[in-house]
C-alpha cells in the first residue's frame, strides 16, 4: 500500500510535484480542490481556487480547471470525477486504478485522452518533503481540446484514447470511438 494511501481518509494532503505543471505549461482557471494559498508548497498555477472551507463540489466551475481530487477515502474521487466530465474542461489526476468500477463507470465512457506518466509520481507532503513512491500509478485525464493538447505536448508519458466498445467502431481518422 503506498504512503499517502495508508490510512484510508486520514489525509488529502499531498501536493502534486511542480514538474508536471512545468510539463503541461498551462495555467488553469481554477483549482477546485486546492489546500488554500497558505502553503508555499502547493504549486498549482490558478487563477482561482476553492478550499475545502469553499466546497468546491458545491461551487459552480468555470474556465480551464486542474484537479487533483482529495485521495482519502475510498471512491472519494467519484462525485469530483462526476463534476470534472460535467464541467467538460480541464485536467484531472487521480490513481491509475484501471481494474477499478469507478474507472469504468465514470472514466472510461468520458476521458477524452488519458496520460500515464513516465515512472510514479512523487507528490508533495504540505511540509515541503517529498513523498515515498506510491504503490500505485496516477493517470492524468483530459477534457478539452486546450487541456488534451498540453497532455499531448508535454513529454510526462505516454498518451493514449479509449475505445469502448459501447461506443461504437472506431473511427481511425479521429482516432476515437464513432
Amino acid at each position: 500500500m503506498s504512503e499517502h494511501e495508508a490510512c484510508i481518509g486520514a489525509s488529502s494532503e499531498w501536493f502534486t510535484p511542480l514538474s508536471v505543471f512545468a510539463g503541461l505549461k498551462l495555467e488553469f482557471d481554477l483549482d477546485p480542490a486546492h489546500p488554500g494559498w497558505g502553503n508555499p508548497h502547493c504549486c498549482v498555477p490558478a487563477q482561482r481556487i476553492f478550499t475545502t472551507q469553499d466546497d468546491g463540489l458545491q461551487q459552480p466551475w468555470r474556465g480551464l480547471v486542474w484537479l487533483n481530487p482529495p485521495f482519502g477515502g475510498r471512491r472519494g474521487q467519484v462525485p469530483w470525477l462526476r463534476k470534472f466530465f460535467a464541467h467538460g474542461n480541464g485536467i484531472a489526476l487521480v490513481a491509475a486504478r484501471t481494474s477499478a468500477d469507478w474507472f469504468h463507470e465514470i472514466v472510461v465512457p468520458n476521458a477524452e485522452l488519458l496520460l500515464f506518466p513516465n515512472g510514479k509520481t512523487k507528490f508533495i507532503r504540505p511540509d515541503g518533503t517529498i513523498g515515498k513512491e506510491p504503490g500505485t500509478g496516477v493517470v492524468l485525464i483530459g477534457v478539452g481540446e486546450v487541456a488534451c493538447n498540453a497532455l499531448l505536448s508535454s513529454g510526462l508519458g505516454c498518451c493514449c484514447t479509449i475505445v469502448d466498445p459501447r461506443r461504437g467502431q472506431l473511427s481511425l481518422e479521429r482516432g476515437r470511438a464513432a
